[in-house]
């Protein structure tokens, strides 16, 4: 089993850019894909954005794509999640998350799709 740790999130102006951390204990990274979810205040979580486990595929909605990148390090046992340009409508506590039933190529942009999940990294965006 995989344990999930979150962090990099904070306050920032819009425009402004952060990188969030995704560090992954108990089991080897590279066994995992991966994706990540944001969840504002009385709204659904939503997906953000998904990696496959050997880091060739990687899948992001339209609402963050151009401004987000996902990538991981499978040495570092970290997944990273870069994100620039900022806006106020991208607040929103942000998890990891962690699934090990699929192929190697292949990326899971639905909730349910993940076993393992992270206790979630708290970022604000001021306008």
């Amino acid at each position: 089993q995989v344990q999930l740790v979150e962090s990099g999130g904070g306050l920032v102006h819009a425009g402004d850019s952060l990188r969030l951390s995704c560090a992954a204990s108990g089991r080897t990274l590279s066994w995992y894909a991966m994706g990540w979810f944001r969840q504002a205040p009385g709204k659904e979580r939503e997906f953000v954005a998904a990696i496959s486990r050997d880091g060739g595929g990687t899948l992001l909605p339209d609402s963050v794509k151009g401004r987000f990148t996902i990538s991981r390090d499978n040495a570092k046992n970290t997944v990273y999640l870069q994100m620039n340009s900022l806006k106020p409508e991208d607040t929103a506590v942000y998890f990891c998350a962690a699934q090990n039933t699929g192929l190697t190529w292949k990326t899971y942009p639905r909730s349910y799709e993940y076993s393992y999940w992270g206790q979630g990294t708290q970022v604000t965006v001021s306008s």
